[in-house]
């Protein structure tokens, strides 16, 4: 391994592991009642965002045939992703003043730039993805890959707005009718940043996983869909044609993404628990579809938006991130006693057991069981950062 692929994962890593204390955070929370605010913070900016930073400084580059133009970026990055989500989490709790947002949005930017513009100057020759490092044995796939490919920026683009909008709220350069704030500010971030780059990147990774290839149409409605919904959701958040429209299409790109990957599961011989893992995200995408489409036309009422956000956040990014963590770092590896993959299947299990009880229980207006599921949540969200921190130790110690 090069000094440059070495410095890279060893700040991937650092990613994926400060996102591990978030994930902590994050359900520690949710089971001391912290409100949506602070715990879509924790889970989209903290959990799932930062893994996504992380993978994408060590995957983007190299499906676009390119290296990382700039090492160590990502050392400059981790620290104001860090910090601004942390100011971020303060404020939405109440521990710091309100004022303190701003810079905590102002933070977090500067990173989304940092992480942004040294993706796009890796590959600023190569910005359609025509180019896609597929190597000759794969060429059968290299269309997908491109298409792919393809998407990679408008993931990009959503991030950075998402950023930038409350920065120039408080520079009072937009008006207050712009989403910088709220669930249609959350949905540029979940849906257009960190779904898109999911289905994007998923595309590409999932079939290297499963020796299966995705079926070229439903690629291409994944990808159009997901990339779409976004901007028609955030435009008219709840109400009216263009919201619905929105709903729709997103739902679309979930429920697609889910039958793709179902569809590559079964043509595949690959049973690994990661893999697993992604199926269950997989069978929450549609149900987040499902809450989704019945806000839009049954109108948005807080149990079922209580449901759909933690559905969303926890069981379909959260469960996806936690999929592709233990594909790339496998608990059968770690040499500490009584971790492996069945501590980690059992810290799924909990994971997926407290998502599906939570959410059953804040459905039919059943607190007990909302907060049992919140437990359980817990309990599986301390299983999973120990047994990848007991892979890291092993990597490490294996030097």
């Amino acid at each position: 391994m090069t000094t440059a692929s070495a410095t890279v994962s060893r700040w991937t890593r650092l990613f994926v592991v400060a996102s591990l204390g978030w994930f902590v955070c994050w359900q520690a929370a949710a089971v001391a009642g912290a409100g949506r605010r602070a715990t879509v913070t924790l889970g989209l900016y903290g959990f799932v965002l930062h893994t996504v930073f992380g993978k994408g400084y060590a995957l983007v580059p190299s499906y676009f045939d390119r290296r990382l133009a700039v090492p160590r970026a990502p050392a400059v990055h981790l620290p104001l992703a860090l910090a601004g989500t942390g100011v971020l989490a303060a404020t939405a709790i109440g521990v710091v003043p309100a004022g303190w947002h701003a810079i905590g949005a102002g933070l977090w930017a500067l990173g989304c730039l940092v992480f942004v513009g040294t993706l796009g100057w890796s590959v600023r020759d190569n910005l359609t993805g025509r180019e896609t490092g597929t190597t000759d044995a794969k060429s059968d796939r290299r269309g997908v890959d491109r298409l792919a490919n393809a998407f990679v920026p408008v993931a990009a683009g959503y991030l950075l707005v998402a950023a930038l909008l409350p920065v120039a709220r408080t520079l009072k350069l937009v008006g207050a009718s712009v989403p910088a704030a709220g669930p249609a500010h959350s949905h540029l971030l979940a849906a257009g940043a960190a779904a898109l780059l999911l289905f994007a990147v998923g595309f590409r990774l999932l079939p290297r996983f499963l020796v299966a290839a995705p079926r070229p149409p439903l690629v291409a409605g994944v990808l159009a869909a997901g990339a779409l919904g976004p901007v028609a959701l955030a435009s008219s958040f709840g109400a009216g044609r263009l919201f619905r429209l929105g709903a729709g299409l997103e739902a679309a790109a979930l429920v697609g993404f889910a039958v793709a990957y179902a569809d590559m599961l079964a043509r595949s011989d690959r049973r690994r628990i990661g893999l697993v893992v992604l199926l269950a995200a997989a069978v929450a995408a549609a149900g987040v579809a499902a809450l989704g489409l019945h806000m839009a036309w049954g109108g948005v009422t807080p149990p079922v938006a209580d449901a759909h956000t933690r559905l969303a956040l926890l069981g379909f990014l959260g469960l996806a991130v936690v999929g592709v963590s233990y594909q790339f770092y496998p608990p059968a590896i770690a040499s500490v006693r009584g971790v492996g993959d069945r501590t980690a299947a059992i810290s799924v299990a909990l994971v997926v057991a407290g998502v599906g009880v939570e959410t059953g229980g804040t459905l039919a207006g059943v607190p007990v069981s909302a907060a049992l599921g919140r437990w359980l949540a817990l309990f599986g969200a301390v299983g999973h950062a120990t047994v990848l921190l007991a892979v890291f130790w092993t990597r490490r110690r294996g030097r």
